[in-house]
């Protein structure tokens, strides 16, 4: 890409890089406060599994359904500007998080800030690129750029748990909902950040880019729609179950459309994703672990908030604490990342990361869930050893996968092969969560059902009540027990019931609380558990697969990963 770069002054370059590494910052404890709060939304909120898993994949879904076409816009109408508009949109986003009083009102929160999110994470690398044509200096700031990216990862629980601590107001009576949730707190923190980062892009230099440049709308426009088909059929299968004619028509018209996306970007000249980059066999081998690896990845992550919030009740400030865990080796060990990919071969960088990966999955995967600690479950300071593994695995491969990636094609063909492993490894980050969801719910409502009906049997009702209430979800029971039990009364009165038997079912099934929540947390952990055995086999496939990644995969030059800049501007997005 051929662009002049003007003399500007030295107060416009500090400003530019100062907005940029702060617009990832904010980008990226964004991405990161849903993961670290999974399970406190669960309490909050008395989701759903579905609800749950919305929460958690559409900030995800936001980044990715359009991350290939942000860094464009950028080149065509200024970058600058588009700062803004990923600023503002993030402002917005995180004061609806803040104030969210439903499961509903906080997905569309997280759909907002994950746009903008994606906004922030391309334009903000695209805009140092710009001011920095120097390769071997852009290399530098690209360095800089990802080590401010991991340093949002490592804040954002931090950030979580401190203010959930420190802010949270409880009820005024024991069990009683908090006049004030402490966490929405960061996202304040949050919508504080991007303000400032929209005060200091005010000095920032703008840039452009756009001899030559054009949207692929309709590759945009079925590709964003066939991945929110696909999420929208897995997520609502959570509940309603993969037969469902719901679900089933979701999965049909996202496949329709997803090939309709394969015959258009075949058929276009400017095209979002150039095909022909996966009849190389290397490339398509460093695409598929992008995936697997990258949802074995957030698969743990999501399946531990939960688990050790949602389920073990710890408090959100432990949370805080594994996550740090799990993300601060991205930041610790960037020079150490840096100096083996440029004398390993990467390939090699990748497989380690993806066994200890693998490893931190099937560890977890032995660890009894659902229990509090204080009634003998696992507890949390347990996670610790295998999440800083899973940690130091993330932290080989997360930017390895994309050296790899640009050194199993032809030069020619290094900007579209970054821009494309970027958007696929954020896929694999965005099915981590509804994947692991699938499996979590689906294990644990086939667990629950047996245990169940014997406890509700056993209380004394009648069998139409206890054919009910078994078809509610184990969450339903933890996270919602008094909407459950409204909406059992409601539909006993309605079908006849005398009130006397109705507060005899009600009192019957108070008793047995104790006993049907215990059984509910232990079922869910069953499918928590299969969820990081699954993880474990994914990280374990895509360690193999990149043992047949040609040899060619050596460590590339300095000059070869810095002519992946301006690609990655149009589309990077690290977790």
């Amino acid at each position: 890409m051929n662009q002049t770069i003007p003399v500007v002054s030295r107060s416009s370059v500090r400003a530019t890089f100062i907005a940029a590494y702060s617009a990832v910052t904010l980008a990226q404890i964004t991405n990161a406060l849903p993961g670290a709060l999974s399970g406190t939304f669960a309490v909050e909120f008395h989701t759903s599994g579905a609800g749950l898993t919305w929460i958690a994949g559409m900030f995800l879904m936001g980044i990715v359904v359009f991350e290939l076409s942000w860094g464009l816009l950028g080149d065509m109408f200024g970058r600058k500007k588009l700062l803004y508009a990923g600023a503002a949109v993030s402002v917005v986003g995180s004061v609806l998080a803040a104030v969210a009083p439903t499961t509903e009102m906080m997905i569309f929160a997280q759909a907002v800030g994950g746009i903008g999110a994606g906004i922030l994470f391309p334009i903000s690398l695209s805009m140092i690129a710009a001011i920095t044509p120097d390769h071997r200096a852009r290399a530098k700031v690209i360095a800089t750029w990802a080590g401010f990216l991991s340093l949002g990862a490592v804040i954002s629980p931090v950030l979580a748990g401190f203010t959930a601590q420190v802010f949270t107001v409880p009820g005024a009576a024991p069990g009683a909902p908090n006049e004030f949730s402490g966490w929405r707190a960061a996202y304040l923190v949050a919508a504080g950040l991007a303000v400032l980062v929209l005060l200091v892009a005010l000095r920032a230099k703008d840039s452009a880019a756009a001899e030559g440049r054009k949207l692929d709308l309709p590759g945009q426009f079925t590709l964003a729609l066939g991945l929110i088909a696909v999420l929208y059929a897995t997520v609502t299968a959570v509940d309603a179950g993969f037969g469902s004619a719901q679900v089933i028509a979701s999965y049909v018209a996202g496949v329709v459309l997803l090939v309709a996306f394969v015959v258009i970007e075949s058929r276009t000249a400017e095209p979002l994703i150039h095909l022909s980059l996966f009849k190389n066999s290397a490339y398509s081998i460093t695409g598929i672990v992008a995936v697997t690896g990258m949802f074995a990845f957030l698969a743990i992550c999501f399946s531990t908030s939960v688990a050790v919030s949602g389920l073990a009740l710890a408090e959100t400030w432990k949370i805080g604490v594994l996550f740090v865990f799990i993300q601060g080796p991205a930041f610790a060990f960037i020079p150490v990342v840096g100096w083996l990919i440029h004398h390993v071969a990467p390939r090699w960088v990748l497989t380690a990361g993806f066994a200890l990966m693998a490893v931190a999955g099937f560890w977890l995967s032995s660890f009894a869930l659902g229990t509090p600690e204080a009634f003998g479950g696992t507890p949390w300071t347990a996670f610790i050893p295998p999440l800083l593994v899973l940690g130091i695995g993330f932290a080989l491969t997360v930017g390895s996968v994309t050296a790899v990636a640009i050194n199993t094609v032809p030069p020619r063909q290094i900007g579209m092969a970054s821009a494309t492993t970027n958007l696929l490894r954020d896929l694999g980050f965005a099915l981590g969560p509804v994947v692991g969801s699938a499996i979590a719910f689906g294990i644990g409502a086939t667990a629950f059902a047996g245990p169940i009906a014997g406890i509700l049997s056993g209380a004394g009702l009648p069998a139409e009540a206890v054919s009910g209430l078994s078809n509610v979800p184990p969450l339903g029971f933890l996270s919602g027990w008094d909407g459950v039990i409204a909406q059992f009364t409601g539909q006993a009165a309605a079908s006849g019931a005398p009130a006397q038997a109705v507060d005899g079912m009600v009192k019957a099934l108070a008793s047995a609380q104790p006993q049907i929540q215990g059984i509910a947390g232990t079922s869910l952990g069953q499918g928590f558990q299969a969820v990081y055995f699954a993880a474990g086999i994914a990280a374990t496939l895509s360690a193999v697969l990149t043992l047949f990644i040609s040899a060619r995969s050596s460590a590339p030059s300095v000059d070869d990963i810095a002519e992946t800049t301006e690609a990655n501007a149009e589309a990077a997005v690290t977790n």
